[in-house]
């Protein structure tokens, strides 16, 4: 008998599988004490840089929560630095940008590079990682989503309004467009050599698209999503924070499956996101540091929601938060596999 493919590619299209996969968004680092132990001795780009180590924090989760999936550690501002952009992840801050995108010779200026040559630490702690994983957990490559990337391009550093890239958006149309086909061909070529590494799934992450208008966003973000989610033949995760006005938007631009945060119900946001799509999410990261009688209600609660609909991937509403305590993931991820194997529960 042919082995199964992952438990999570297959709940991803949409086939009747025996249980609901869990994995959680930031589950490699950041709340396990075996990761923070090892960043004391590697800076965050040593880590993702060595392929040995980035490995070993990326399965770091996995034995400890028995998850369906590894999440490659990777930052998602990594393609650009291959681009030739100055990156600096400043602590409590985030991203900042040596030399911030501001006008058609900025963009002019970045190369499209070619992944085997400037990712190559990458995809070899994906080649380590397949290797590793029992057959039937999944490896989850992702990259940033592009108008997520641009911010901090454009921008220089996190920011909550995005301003000045709206206003480059409106007042530069052509060098918005230049940018986003760079982003949208790195990320494209970025994530097909992942699957060629050894990725099952792949995940567009464009955390801050929820600033924007549906008319904004249909107009200058989603044809370059599109392109990058159509660039792979495996299945994949579309994901964006504050979404909820624009996830039939979402939707059209691509996605096997939509992530749906915390602040829509899942079944509202399933049927805005259409019957055709499988979701995931959508446990709020905050709820995990309540007493446990309340984080076990709240999963109950996701996983009736979804009713055992074939399509649903449990997972939160964004990214585990640094002061989870890593025995609650543990606790979750078995809550999930137990409540979701039952009879009922299909």
């Amino acid at each position: 008998m042919p082995a199964l493919d992952p438990l999570l590619v297959r709940a991803c299209r949409r086939e009747r599988v025996e249980r609901t996969p869990v994995w959680f968004m930031r589950q490699a680092g950041r709340s396990l004490p075996e990761y923070r132990a090892l960043r004391e001795r590697h800076s965050f780009f040593e880590v993702a840089n060595e392929p040995e180590l980035c490995a070993e924090v990326t399965l770091q989760p996995v034995r400890r929560h028995d998850v369906d999936a590894a999440v490659m550690f990777a930052d998602i501002m990594t393609p650009v630095v291959g681009m030739g952009v100055g990156v600096e992840l400043v602590e409590g801050v985030g991203p900042v940008i040596a030399e911030p995108i501001r006008a058609a010779a900025d963009v002019e200026r970045l190369r499209v590079p070619d992944p085997e040559e400037a990712f190559a630490p990458v995809l070899e702690a994906v080649r380590i990682v397949r290797s590793a994983l029992p057959a039937d957990k999944a490896v989850v490559g992702f990259c940033g989503g592009p108008f997520t990337v641009a911010g901090y391009l454009v921008e220089g550093r996190p920011s909550r309004d995005h301003l000045t890239v709206k206003r480059l958006m409106h007042d530069e149309p052509d060098t918005w467009r230049a940018l986003m086909e760079k982003l949208a061909a790195t990320s494209a070529a970025y994530v097909q050599a992942k699957v060629r590494a050894g990725a099952d799934v792949i995940q567009l992450f464009d955390s801050w698209v929820g600033v924007l208008s549906p008319s904004d966003y249909e107009t200058f973000v989603l044809p370059y999503s599109a392109e990058i989610l159509r660039s792979v033949d495996v299945p994949t995760i579309h994901f964006g924070t504050q979404t909820a006005g624009l996830l039939p938007l979402l939707a059209r631009a691509g996605g096997d499956v939509i992530g749906l945060d915390w602040r829509l119900e899942l079944q509202d946001g399933w049927a805005r996101v259409g019957p055709e799509k499988g979701v995931q999410g959508n446990l709020d990261p905050a709820a995990l540091l309540a007493p446990w009688p309340w984080v076990e209600s709240e999963v109950e609660l996701i996983l009736a929601r979804a009713g055992g609909r074939p399509g649903h991937v449990f997972n939160l509403g964004h990214g585990v938060l640094p002061d989870t305590d890593p025995d609650v993931l543990t606790r979750v991820a078995d809550l999930v596999r137990r409540v979701s194997s039952l009879p009922s529960a299909r």
